[in-house]
């Protein structure tokens, strides 16, 4: 991705789907790493990292060892519906 394709307004992200948030990862994320930093955010956000399942453990590690890692869940693909129902 380029500046000219934020100029454009294209959004290529969305196009490629969920990409993997380790440096220089391109690979399909297939995981939701949720997260909080205490000292800057409500005890009740959550940030998300996407992982796929080669980085998932480090990602995980990385946020676990600085005390921010809240849960890690799998990512659902777009449309897909979710395992709780409402009955």
């Amino acid at each position: 991705m380029s500046i000219f394709d934020f100029a454009a307004g294209s959004d290529v992200a969305s196009e490629a789907g969920a990409v993997c948030s380790r440096k220089a990862c391109r690979a399909q994320a297939s995981w939701q790493i949720l997260w909080n930093n205490p000292k800057i955010h409500a005890p009740e956000r959550r940030k998300t990292w996407l992982a796929c399942t080669d980085h998932r453990d480090w990602l995980e590690d990385y946020l676990q060892t600085r005390g921010l890692w809240k849960e890690t869940l799998p990512l659902e693909a777009p449309g897909e519906a979710s395992l709780e129902q409402d009955i």
